[in-house]
């Protein structure tokens, strides 16, 4: 009689549909398809594309936020030199302002982009990320995609720029350093160092909305990622 409730829980599990087995066993991922798990971990990526389009696009996103983007290292040439020439006392702020701007609305449309590679993963590739280290659904991201990115994203931001005047500011600041005398000549991609802090800031909220979905319960919205991310818990 002993092994009665034993032989009895063995009964029920095999009459049972296998997602109420898994129920059964604690939730750990038992019968999982090869797609329920592609899907899980693409929709933990799309979650964090999600959060990090819609934070950095709002306004402020980017200008008032630990992701604000600051003028490259040689810019501080044309800063120092101008701030006591008319009309550009205040260069600084305003171009950090403008081109902030320009990442915020470039922002906005950077969805499509992420999620256009996040498409692309194959099985292989979601198994290694899901029972890999806490940020590699954001590494596999940026090692497979940022040079595509990039040479999609910064025609957006240079477009963008335009919009708020960022680069015809910057360049009349810089065309009239250049005429200064004694003045080695510069011309600093602002459109580059922008699209790069812009990428940066990205990857950067996407990676923490990826351990949030791996180490918080709480943060797994959906049954779907419940049930994957269980599987993650118990390697």
């Amino acid at each position: 009689m002993k092994y009665l409730p034993f032989v009895l829980t063995i009964f029920l599990l095999t009459a049972c549909d296998p997602k109420d087995i898994e129920k059964v066993l604690g939730g750990t991922g038992v019968g999982l398809s090869n797609a329920d798990i592609a899907a899980g971990l693409k929709q933990a990526l799309d979650q964090g594309v999600d959060q990090s389009v819609k934070t950095l696009s709002a306004t402020d996103g980017f200008y008032r936020s630990a992701y604000k983007i600051l003028l490259p290292d040689e810019a501080r040439k044309v800063i120092d030199k101008l701030k006591f020439v008319p009309g550009f006392s205040n260069l600084e702020e305003e171009v950090v302002r403008r081109i902030n701007r320009g990442a915020e609305d470039a922002a906005s449309k950077a969805g499509p982009i992420f999620l256009t590679a996040i498409k692309d993963m194959t099985f292989d590739d979601v198994m290694n990320i899901l029972m890999g280290d806490k940020n590699a659904a954001t590494q596999y991201l940026h090692r497979k995609t940022y040079n595509a990115l990039y040479g999609e994203f910064k025609p957006v931001i240079i477009n963008s720029l335009n919009i708020f005047g960022a680069l015809e500011y910057w360049a009349d600041a810089v065309k009239t350093y250049n005429s200064l005398p004694f003045v080695e000549r510069i011309n600093p991609d602002l459109a580059d160092h922008v699209t790069s802090r812009a990428l940066v800031g990205m990857f950067d909220l996407i990676e923490k909305k990826e351990l949030g979905i791996r180490t918080d319960i709480s943060q797994r919205t959906t049954e779907l990622l419940r049930r994957v991310f269980a599987r993650q818990d118990v390697k």
